[in-house]
């Protein structure tokens, strides 16, 4: 039984839900439109101010696509009304970003600049303030496409154990390890 797929999902009161006959469910909210194909087999019913993913069978596909989907509408519902955000700062001595028509310029100890080009989809800002780490902001409404993007901004520079360089969430703990010198002890 999925405890996540049985959830029915609240819709807040400026955010509209429709399904249409291919199985194309449509989330309009203030902030923007998103739109999803989902499997022929999972049925979507909004009565009201609730939506609810439903599946045909006990079959093992359709009990992992049933909470696959209302977690994705879940998260559609959510960006289309609030939005999603990921902060990164920079560590690293001479690091730097900076974001131009939506490209995301940074140096990061390379003997090039990289040159990132952001979807029109996604915000992107940078700060650098005098005594902190350079911090890029992005926001927007996909989840999914936020994750990817943060995910590709960080695989530039991987943060590494030894001196915590690299580029990371604000935040995130990294695990720290001792260097050649607490080794030969």
């Amino acid at each position: 039984m999925s405890r996540i797929g049985k959830k029915p999902i609240t819709l807040p009161a400026n955010v509209t839900v429709s399904v249409s006959d291919d199985n194309v469910v449509t989330v309009k909210g203030p902030k923007g439109t998103l739109a999803r194909t989902i499997d022929r087999d999972i049925k979507v019913e909004v009565e009201g101010s609730e939506l609810t993913v439903v599946r045909p069978t006990e079959q093992k596909r359709h009990k992992a696509l049933h909470g696959l989907y209302r977690s994705l509408i879940s998260n559609m519902v959510t960006g289309v009304n609030e939005g999603y955000k990921a902060e990164l700062e920079i560590v690293g001595v001479g690091y730097k970003a900076s974001v131009n028509n939506n490209i995301l310029e940074m140096s990061l100890g390379y003997s090039h600049g990289i040159y990132f080009a952001v979807p029109s989809e996604v915000k992107v800002t940078a700060t650098m303030e005098k005594g902190q780490n350079p911090k890029v902001f992005l926001e927007c409404i996909d989840k999914e496409l936020l994750g990817q993007i943060a995910a590709k901004i960080r695989s530039f520079r991987k943060v590494e154990p030894y001196k915590g360089k690299g580029i990371r969430f604000i935040g995130e703990q990294i695990r720290r390890k001792a260097g050649k010198a607490a080794a030969k002890k």
